[in-house]
């Protein structure tokens, strides 16, 4: 029968090319592949947290490319691999690796130079990233784990709590998540920096 998937508001739809990259084929359901991909996730988060990274390993395409692989590759083929076609969000797909290096450069610019506080610069650079959406999927769910390496292991502060709850799923909770992104879009990223510590 193969995978069928519906989305909640925010979430990028995978076309059937990508769908064939599923690598259990047991899976057929939305919630059998959020519980297989949050098992990797979890993996990928043990990993980071026995694990010390300077700036210069996180802010490399190498590095974001990889932290991807290592939370889906149990699941999907193209874990770590840019995507290869236009979404509902983010840029056209040849310019991702021209988005994210400027991406990159900034935030080794913003980290150099204090441009923000900690926070800002980490919560910046995930708006940006998800913005850019370099991934088939999973992009929210990877941009949130890259803030959350930034904000500790090169600042040394706490993770964000993203208001404590799964935002997978389709809740008032995402949908606060999702406007504050939305404002963040506009340059106002007052309520995302709320959001990510409450």
């Amino acid at each position: 029968m193969g995978l069928i998937l519906e989305y909640d508001d925010g979430q990028t739809p995978l076309d059937e090319e990508e769908k064939v990259g599923l690598l259990i084929p047991a899976i057929s359901t939305r919630g059998e592949l959020d519980e297989f991909e949050q098992q990797n996730i979890e993996t990928a988060v043990q990993w980071t947290l026995s694990r010390k990274f300077s700036s210069d390993q996180v802010f490399t395409a190498d590095f974001t490319r990889n932290l991807h692989k290592r939370m889906y590759g149990q699941v999907w083929a193209w874990a770590g691999d840019f995507r290869k076609s236009d979404k509902n969000i983010g840029v056209h797909w040849p310019a991702i690796p021209t988005n994210l290096k400027q991406l990159l450069d900034d935030a080794i610019f913003w980290h150099a130079n204090q441009t923000y506080s900690p926070d800002e610069i980490a919560i910046r650079f995930k708006h940006r990233l998800v913005s850019i959406h370099c991934f088939p999927n999973g992009n929210g769910r990877h941009s949130r784990l890259m803030a959350d390496i930034i904000i500790e292991k090169l600042y040394g502060q706490s993770v964000f709590t993203w208001g404590a709850k799964n935002l997978s799923k389709d809740s008032d909770l995402r949908k606060e998540y999702i406007s504050s992104l939305k404002k963040a879009d506009q340059g106002n990223y007052t309520s995302l920096l709320s959001f990510a510590r409450s």
